[in-house]
């Protein structure tokens, strides 16, 4: 079985930082293409960022361009979201996930496995 599991979420004041991690057990993890979706009451599954299996290609939905920065380490099966100047409007539940494919999708309902969530709060 694959495993993806988050961390690193919490309660953080609106200009701050906070950096996302999400590892990966049971599988080949250099093979998969990897994303991060966040989630807030009432909404749909968002599309936040993706990155390839070698971490050349990077795509990110337009509200955090320049502010979060996606990256992976294959060597220690972790992805991490890195995000600065953090908005009350990034509060959800984010979601980390496997596809097995190059280029990473941004419909979620195309990746194949998924983590149990973290949970960012920001106040202003």
């Amino acid at each position: 079985q694959v495993q993806l599991v988050e961390s690193g979420g919490g309660l953080v004041q609106a200009g701050g930082s906070l950096r996302l991690s999400c590892t990966a057990s049971g599988g080949t993890f250099s093979s998969y293409a990897m994303g991060w979706f966040r989630q807030a009451p009432g909404k749909e599954r968002e599309f936040v960022a993706a990155i390839s299996w070698k971490g050349t290609y990077t795509n990110y939905e337009d509200s955090v361009k320049g502010r979060f920065t996606i990256s992976r380490d294959n060597a220690k099966n972790t992805v991490y979201l890195q995000m600065n100047v953090l908005k009350p409007e990034d509060t959800a539940v984010y979601y980390c996930a496997a596809d097995l494919g190059v280029v990473p999708p941004t419909n979620p309902s195309r990746y194949d496995y998924w983590g149990q969530g973290t949970q960012v709060t920001v106040s202003s």
